[in-house]
């Protein structure tokens, strides 16, 4: 029997590159660091918080990259000089990734009380009809 990928079904023509994002978000970071939470703020906006406390603005940096938005941060190692009894909080680099749809576009960054928020919209689409012409071969 042969596996009917969502780009080589009959009635799915051009979907190949939602197959795509699909095996690419699969594939993205799911290690769960830093933690997030994604929120429907209204019918067309959405806004992704991540944890990053510790981090500054400076040390972080967010990127949309062939429509999927990326986070990334990296601390600065500030160790030199200093002797820990007990070192519980790590400094580590992370990369989270977000797949976006057609017409999501991402607002502005806000960094609050260790949190990072991250504002998406949707632009509303309207129902186009569009008649073709049928030509005499």
């Amino acid at each position: 029997m042969t596996k009917l990928t969502l780009g080589s079904h009959p009635y799915m023509l051009g979907f190949e590159q939602l197959e795509r994002l699909l095996e690419r978000s699969a594939k993205s970071g799911n290690e769960g660091y830093p933690p997030f939470n994604i929120e429907q703020t209204s019918d067309t906006s959405y806004r992704i918080s991540l944890a990053v406390a510790g981090f500054a603005e400076d040390e972080l940096e967010i990127t949309v990259e062939d429509r999927q938005l990326v986070i990334r941060g990296r601390q600065r190692d500030d160790s030199h000089g200093r002797i820990f009894l007990h070192r519980g909080i790590a400094s580590r680099q992370f990369q989270r990734s977000f797949v976006l749809a057609d017409g999501v576009e991402v607002g502005e960054a806000i960094m609050e009380n260790g949190l990072l928020h991250v504002d998406l919209t949707r632009a509303q689409q309207e129902t186009v009809v569009q008649r073709i012409k049928i030509n005499k071969g």
